[in-house]
């Protein structure tokens, strides 16, 4: 039975630094249509720019030589892809509390917030505290953009916390090791 400093060595050599590269540029993306749509449109288009994330991420994997494919059993990648699933459920909240509020920003905010916490679970899986810092920094930011920037830059103040996030965390996070045997 592999022990947890095995298998977290082991989740942290499979990790790749183009989950927050393909972020960032997603939120960036986001941030700029920002400057252009309407909120209701622009609440829509961060939900639905999400999913784009992981198969861009594969594709950057591709274009550095990766195989982002290779299946390996590791309880904690399964507990981390199980857990974007668990936040993936919250969505329908963040929708409908902000239907119900009218305000389609709610929409940014929360999806900004709710798609970062999957930190939590990649710095504990990695043991790289960056993962907390990611999540704890990038919620408080988007707070922060939503409460005290006019109103229409509020979705583009969020979307730039988010992209500096990403940009922190790849300086910042640990770069993937050799596999451990």
């Amino acid at each position: 039975m592999p022990t947890l400093e095995h298998l977290r060595a082991r989740f942290l050599a499979t990790s790749t630094i183009s989950m927050p590269i393909a972020g960032c540029l997603v939120w960036s993306a986001i941030g700029i249509a920002s400057l252009y749509l309407p909120a209701p449109w622009l609440a829509w288009l961060a939900v639905y720019s999400l999913p784009i994330i992981m198969p861009l991420a594969f594709l950057i994997e591709k274009l550095r030589g990766r195989n982002p494919f290779v299946k390996e059993e590791n309880p904690i990648s399964t507990l981390f892809f199980q857990s974007i699933i668990g936040i993936g459920l919250l969505f329908p909240l963040v929708i409908n509390a902000a239907q119900a509020a009218q305000e389609p920003l709610l929409m940014v905010l929360g999806v900004a917030i709710l798609s970062g916490l999957i930190w939590i679970q990649y710095g504990w899986g990695a043991n790289d505290p960056v993962g907390l810092q990611h999540a704890i920094g990038r919620a408080i930011g988007c707070y922060l953009a939503y409460w005290f920037t006019p109103s229409p830059y509020k979705a583009t103040a969020i979307c730039a916390v988010v992209a500096c996030a990403y940009l922190y965390t790849l300086k910042a996070m640990r770069k993937p090791a050799a596999p451990a045997p």
